[in-house]
């Protein structure tokens, strides 16, 4: 099967660098689906997976980015993101918490304009992207 080249980059260090036979991500318009000679295509990230597939659906790698940017050319993927966690390294427990005081501070009417606010929204939708994409990955083992 055909492959494009994939490189993951956060703010600090190049995170993936490798073939993919398709890419799934989410974007700010849905869920995205790659394959190699995709058309060229820019798109702003959202909090969530990204899942790179290889040995036709055998193999599968996924990361939390906590939003960015993606370029897709032909035979090569780049994902430029400010954080970036393997999908190993997110902790379930810990997204809960940040949920719950994103939460705590969008219930609070004094705080609809400020940059909490702002602040709150951002954790709420990266803290429910990690408790989907933890929620997923255990389906998937379970199968």
């Amino acid at each position: 099967m055909a492959t494009m080249q994939v490189e993951i980059v956060a703010a600090e260090e190049n995170i993936f660098s490798g073939e993919a036979e398709f890419v799934v991500l989410r974007s700010e318009g849905g869920e995205l689906g790659i394959l190699p000679r995709h058309a060229p295509l820019l798109a702003k990230l959202v909090p969530g997976a990204v899942r790179i597939v290889n040995d036709e659906g055998k193999k599968e790698e996924s990361y939390f980015v906590s939003g960015g940017m993606v370029e897709v050319q032909p035979t090569m993927i780049t994902v430029l993101a400010d954080t970036v966690m393997r999908a190993g390294d997110l902790d379930e427990k810990a997204a809960h918490e940040a949920m719950e005081r994103a939460k705590s501070t969008l219930a609070d009417p004094a705080r609809k304009m400020g940059t909490d606010y702002a602040k709150a929204r951002t954790a709420l939708a990266e803290a429910s992207a990690q408790i989907q994409m933890l929620q997923r990955m255990r389906r998937a083992h379970k199968n």
